[in-house]
């Protein structure tokens, strides 16, 4: 698949890596500072905000500038804010303030880091490949950033409170330097200057008049919406309902972790034997039928295999739908339409969350799974004609 996708795999991997230690050692770095729950989801909701805030800025510049050297200079900076914090922690100044505000930061150059990286790929392999880089690169998420990345965050940690953030900021700087080494053919780019309000309008009118690609964007929010639904109070489900117990909800998400590994190693069979149509109808009857199934749930184990095969589909829904938008999209709108379903992705989970915050105090811990069923179900049933027209959409 040649040299500059492997440059980028490499570097997607170490950055993982280091995400996946922050993803556990951040959580707890606020917890270390405030005994308030509020001020602990206001952590995890500084670092999705700035999707909302900036999402559709960062698509634009990623249209209008050297790729390469966006991700660079973004994750540069985010090394810098972590390397702040590193020294702000190891002087023994950190406060919750403090932290919150390195959080939000974090969160703006992710932004613009993640934003650009997602239109690499389809700029160093052919269409044909698409479909393998992708699972290749869903990899090294789950096995960095889900499973070896967050054991490692903790133990850190607990070996000292500046370790993780170290490790993040040396990954970081690691994953820049192999990006650095990708080489991107030219992208065409509009003569003269426009505002930036002009490219976004005008990537928002380009993905409104494409049908297959609207309508890929709309159910990638409400599919969101409905998976954060239960998801918020999965924790609760898993110790109330289903009386599993702290190690056993630590089992779920395990489960949903090595489940997609499982997907996205056998991507590529799946692939040369169905059509891509056919992969995305299956994968959504299944998210509808997850929902069901953690519904009816009565005990840990039926929540433990429905959290398997929810994690085996998932990340084979998301290389599918990311190859599908790969070849839909010109390549002087990947930016712009890579922000605006970063915006669905995240903007959808902000809703679903609190919705299933609000369905559970009111009507049970299964009302959540029972809304995101008959949501799932009656959205599947609107667009189950077009998948086959969005899956088989080329760019022209």
């Amino acid at each position: 698949m040649g040299r500059s996708f492997r440059w980028l795999l490499a570097s997607s991997w170490t950055s993982n890596i280091g995400d996946g230690v922050a993803l556990a050692a951040g959580p707890l770095l606020v917890a270390s500072q405030t005994d308030s729950a509020f001020l602990v989801a206001l952590a995890a909701m500084l670092q999705r905000l700035p999707w909302l805030l900036f999402g559709l800025w960062a698509g634009v510049l990623a249209d209008r500038l050297d790729r390469r050297r966006v991700v660079i200079v973004a994750n540069l900076l985010r090394a810098l804010v972590v390397t702040l914090l590193v020294g702000i922690i190891a002087t023994g100044h950190v406060n919750i303030v403090l932290v919150l505000a390195a959080m939000l930061l974090m969160g703006v150059a992710e932004v613009f880091a993640d934003t650009t990286s997602q239109t690499l790929l389809p700029m160093v392999v052919d269409k044909a490949d698409l479909g393998i880089g992708n699972a290749r690169l869903q990899a090294g998420f789950l096995t960095a950033n889900q499973l070896a990345g967050p054991p490692l965050g903790a133990f850190l940690f607990a070996a000292g409170m500046a370790w993780p953030f170290l490790v993040q900021v040396l990954t970081a700087v690691l994953a820049v330097v192999l990006v650095a080494r990708v080489t991107l053919p030219a992208v065409p780019r509009a003569k003269g200057r426009s505002h930036v309000r002009q490219d976004v309008a005008e990537g928002l009118r380009w993905i409104w008049s494409n049908r297959p690609v609207r309508t890929l964007a709309l159910v990638i929010l409400v599919f969101n919406v409905t998976w954060a639904a239960p998801w918020a109070i999965l924790v609760v489900y898993s110790l109330d309902h289903l009386d599993m117990g702290p190690v056993g909800f630590g089992l779920l998400t395990t489960a949903s972790a090595v489940g997609g590994l499982l997907g996205t190693f056998v991507y590529g069979r799946l692939e040369r034997r169905f059509s891509l149509a056919t992969l995305m109808k299956v994968c959504l009857s299944l998210e509808v039928l997850f929902h069901l199934s953690l519904a009816l749930a009565t005990t840990g184990w039926v929540a433990l295999v429905t959290l398997f095969v929810f994690g085996a589909y998932a990340f084979v829904w998301g290389t599918v739908s990311n190859t599908v938008r790969h070849r839909a999209v010109p390549t002087r709108f990947q930016g712009r339409v890579a922000s605006v379903y970063m915006m669905c992705v995240f903007g959808g989970i902000v809703v679903g969350n609190a919705l299933g915050g609000l369905i559970a105090e009111r009507w049970g811990l299964t009302a959540p799974m029972w809304f995101a069923f008959v949501g799932a179900g009656v959205t599947l049933v609107l667009v189950w004609r077009q998948l086959a027209n969005i899956a088989h959409t080329e760019a022209d």
